[in-house]
């Protein structure tokens, strides 16, 4: 299926590694031209390079913190600056440290929420003017599970990713007419850094092994495995693309059939 993304401009934020990186990988593959950003300009600089000889796509590293608004703003600005144009926005933050409800004061609540919900109200803002002149845009946020169905020792993301899903359900509605649909995608447990992570914490915690952590997680997956980062940006990939004209205000799970609720 051509997905229609050929020679657009695509913003992807926490693109260094993980799902972030897949997805602009993904975009690329489609025909996507990409600005990618994270806090580690290294780290950043090496998966533009090698996104771009894998794809013959041009890609641009812009390192900056998204939990800041002028840096948003830049961010944005330097992608109009180098494309003339932006048509796609995919926001993404790393989550916040595990924990649980005696392990944090108010102003780990208030860095959460900084970097897990503003971001993506900061860089939507900032992108919304260039989306409306060409009455044409997607705005495709990246949460988590965790706003369908709380996952346990993440007491910061379950608090502070829903309001994504607030956010950006609310502007689908004022959004549409103008041709920009907005969207979430909530990742269930797929093979990332931050898994695995956590994988470890947890395994620490409980004196286990690691596979015994892994073992738990699958056997609550239908699948029967955690996903693989491509698969999660194909999901992405779609939402951002022209096939999916008509979807806009929806939080699609992909985790393998984890989430247990009806919506």
């Amino acid at each position: 299926m051509d997905l229609g993304l050929k020679d657009r401009v695509a913003l992807v934020t926490g693109a260094s590694m993980g799902l972030g990186r897949a997805v602009a990988e993904r975009l690329a593959t489609e025909g996507a031209h990409v600005v990618v950003n994270s806090r580690s300009i290294g780290a950043l600089t090496a998966a533009a390079d090698e996104i771009a000889r894998e794809t013959g796509r041009r890609i641009v590293p812009v390192a900056g913190d998204v939990s800041r608004q002028e840096e948003c703003e830049a961010l944005v600005e330097r992608t109009i600056g180098e494309f003339g144009r932006l048509d796609v926005l995919v926001t993404n933050a790393g989550g916040p440290p595990p924990g649980g409800v005696d392990d944090f004061g108010p102003a780990a609540y208030r860095d959460a929420l900084e970097v897990n919900l503003m971001s993506a109200v900061q860089l939507t803002l900032a992108a919304l003017p260039a989306m409306r002149r060409n009455r044409w845009g997607r705005v495709v946020a990246i949460t988590s599970v965790s706003v369908k169905q709380p996952i346990d020792g993440l007491l910061l993301s379950n608090t502070a990713r829903p309001g994504v899903v607030g956010f950006i359900k609310t502007i689908s509605r004022d959004l549409a007419a103008d041709g920009i649909l907005c969207n979430v995608v909530a990742p269930g447990y797929i093979h990332t850094a931050r898994v695995e992570s956590l994988v470890a914490e947890q395994a620490d915690a409980r004196g286990i092994s690691r596979e015994e952590i892994l073992d738990g997680m699958t056997a609550n997956i239908p699948a029967g495995r955690i996903g693989r980062p491509a698969e999660f940006a194909n999901a992405v990939a779609f939402l951002a693309s022209e096939a999916a004209s008509y979807i806009t205000g929806h939080t699609l799970q992909v985790d393998g059939g984890l989430v247990k609720g009806l919506l």
